[in-house]
């Protein structure tokens, strides 16, 4: 179980980067003509795929549960709504600064938990 937790917060820390990138991306072409915003989606299929499972799995080796949880990868797409701009931009600039404080509480969140793990490993190794 250690192991699981210990993988899925790396792979959210690597997801929250990956989102980081794509709202200072975003972000930098807020004037650029007809850019779409870029969005990744991930809680959502691992909320999928922890629903989906009906058993607990307590080790990474059982059932092949954990692993497919840490196997989970983010999808990018491309937010294709309605222009906010005359330009055919549809960057909102309100809305990337929002992502990006949601994105940078959410990276001191798992920094926290994944602190704590270590902590509890460090604790149990060194006594």
């Amino acid at each position: 179980m250690e192991n699981m937790n210990l993988a899925l917060l790396k792979k959210s820390l690597d997801v929250v980067g990956m989102r980081q990138e794509l709202i200072a991306s975003n972000i930098s072409n807020v004037n650029t003509p007809n850019y779409k915003a870029n969005k990744l989606e991930f809680e959502r299929l691992l909320e999928q795929a922890k629903e989906g499972s009906s058993l607990k799995v307590t080790h990474a080796s059982h059932l092949g549960g954990a692993n497919e949880l840490t196997e989970i990868n983010p999808i990018l797409s491309k937010n294709t709504g309605t222009a906010v701009k005359e330009n055919g931009n549809n960057i909102d600039i309100d809305m990337e600064m929002v992502n990006q404080t949601q994105n940078n509480l959410q990276y001191q969140a798992l920094t926290a938990q994944l602190n704590a793990q270590y902590a509890r490993l460090n604790t149990v190794i060194n006594g």
